[in-house]
């Protein structure tokens, strides 16, 4: 399944993907293994998230 996601870091920031598997990619991110931007700013939260229909849609 497509989402678009947003994520909010330990400083303040804010970080936007997409993927097919959602919970396995916030796992991603929790432990330094998704984007560089997120591993820095550890903890990070999931502050949105919109499911697509089609993948194209999802992915920027």
């Amino acid at each position: 399944m497509p989402y678009m996601y947003m994520l909010e870091c330990s400083d303040h920031s804010y970080y936007v993907g997409s993927t097919k598997d959602l919970e396995r990619r916030l796992w991603q991110h929790q432990n330094g293994l998704g984007a560089k931007h997120t591993a820095k700013r550890l903890p990070v939260k999931l502050v949105y998230c919109e499911y697509y229909d089609r993948v194209s849609d999802a992915f920027y």
